[in-house]
């Protein structure tokens, strides 16, 4: 399970209809509670580095971004404890190349943009095993 606030994802929603028609990305950033639970105290929001042709369907975060977001999370006493990123015109479920990318304890934050309005959202965390992506619930905080 994850927790963010309705401010939080909000915030998701609008980075993802700001950068649309391209993908949008970022950080989750808070702690790991207990019983593998994830609490965001905020989001981070990150520049797609891809190149132009690519930003429609495909993200990329320079190390050295995540770099800075985990410096950046460590100076509060705070985890990097996701990811977020949009799907411009495609449903808000991980890709095959989503699957390929993605590390296990982390959480995956996909927001569906359509057409430039945001709707659905999910949260998304990977097998141990790499081998697949179950459904984590949102649980909405203060």
């Amino acid at each position: 399970m994850i927790e963010l606030s309705q401010q939080q994802l909000n915030e998701i929603r609008r980075h993802g209809e700001q950068d649309y028609p391209y993908e949008c990305c970022g950080l989750l950033i808070g702690r790991f509670a207990e019983a593998g639970r994830k609490v965001v105290t905020e989001t981070y929001s990150i520049s797609n580095a891809r190149e132009e042709a690519a930003k429609r369907n495909r993200f990329l975060i320079q190390p050295e971004e995540l770099m800075r977001g985990e410096k950046y999370a460590r100076e509060r006493r705070l985890d990097v404890v996701g990811f977020y990123h949009s799907h411009p015109d495609h449903p808000a479920v991980p890709s095959q190349y989503d699957l390929e990318h993605a590390w296990p304890t982390y959480s995956y934050i996909i927001v569906s943009v359509r057409q430039g309005s945001a709707s659905d959202l999910f949260s998304w965390e990977l097998e141990a095993d790499r081998s697949r992506f179950n459904s984590e619930e949102i649980s909405e905080g203060d």
